[in-house]
């Protein structure tokens, strides 16, 4: 086998079905792959809609059963059982091109130094977007154009891919293990980091991969993503996230730790706060929401690491001196 695509699927059986049907629909009929779903414990109508449509290409298509809540134990799942030594991921909301499979085979078969790589996650509106909802505010939506050149992604170049859109050699679960659960999105959670975290693992080890922007995929993106208060809720749980990660990115600081938090944040946060404030002032709420949802991303940050803080000086054992017997 070629290639293995996993999806991992939570209650979506409705955008499951075309993103299934657009796999099938691939041009290059001579490449060998097989598509594994991994229904995450789903409540709708994902196992008899999967093992319909696998009856219906049993060549192509099987079901598998995670009861474990979260998309890091649903892809492990799916590497658990892939057969092909290139394993590829996509979404159950997400459309991929014609010739998908065909780009990540030919691209890993010209680039053996690679480990890893990924595309372009593309949107498709159901209704004309917001004003404010720039490629700025593009993160919450999972969709990534970095522009139309090749480049390595590396540990000097870290830029992030993301799980629509993404494939591997077996070889990098080999050298640094599955996607960690301690960062995932359970069911209808935001903000997670599934995706950054294997990539630091792998940059740490000196693997590199490729962005490939010929590789696309199209994401649909619901209305309730374009409302401002999905964002804020997305930048919050980011923030408690990265509190987690511990990163060398934000945990770097030359000042020291206020309650667990590097000082640079509370400067940021002051910075943020005056530039919302300004930015209302002045009747620029583009500006204005840029700065909000980088608070919501600090609070987040802030909430995570003074409860860690708080609930460890609490747990320390009171030290008690025994007296000893005069002589």
């Amino acid at each position: 086998m070629d290639v293995s695509i996993v999806i991992s699927t939570y209650n979506r059986c409705e955008l499951l079905e075309p993103a299934l049907q657009a796999m099938f629909s691939q041009t290059h009929r001579d490449l060998n792959f097989g598509i594994l779903v991994v229904d995450n414990n789903s409540s709708d109508q994902t196992r008899p809609l999967v093992q319909s449509l696998a009856a219906q290409n049993p060549e192509k298509l099987k079901y598998l059963f995670e009861p474990k809540q979260g998309l890091s134990y649903g892809r492990n799942t799916g590497i658990a059982n892939a057969r092909a030594s290139i394993i590829a991921f996509t979404d159950d909301d997400v459309r991929v091109g014609r010739d998908w499979v065909y780009q990540i085979k030919t691209a890993f078969e010209a680039n053996p130094e690679i480990d890893f790589l990924g595309g372009k996650v593309v949107p498709r509106w159901h209704t004309a977007p917001p004003s404010w909802l720039t490629a700025a505010h593009w993160s919450p939506l999972a969709l990534l154009d970095y522009g139309e050149e090749r480049f390595l992604v590396d540990a000097n170049r870290q830029l992030c891919l993301i799980g629509a859109n993404f494939a591997f050699r077996r070889r990098a679960f080999e050298r640094v293990g599955l996607f960690k659960t301690d960062f995932q999105r359970v069911k209808d959670g935001i903000g997670s980091l599934e995706d950054h975290e294997m990539l630091l693992r792998l940059w740490h080890a000196n693997r590199c991969g490729l962005y490939l922007p010929e590789l696309v995929v199209t994401a649909e993106i619901e209305p309730e993503r374009m409302e401002k208060e999905y964002h804020r809720r997305w930048h919050a749980g980011h923030g408690r996230f990265y509190a987690a990660l511990h990163s060398d990115e934000i945990e770097r600081t030359k000042v020291g730790r206020i309650f667990g938090v590097p000082a640079h944040l509370y400067r940021r946060a002051f910075k943020d706060a005056l530039g919302w404030t300004l930015g209302s002032i002045r009747n620029r709420p583009d500006v204005a929401f840029a700065h909000e949802v980088r608070l919501h991303y600090v609070g987040g940050f802030f909430r995570r690491r003074w409860q860690d803080f708080f609930s460890r000086r609490g747990s320390r054992q009171p030290i008690v001196v025994k007296s000893r017997p005069h002589d």
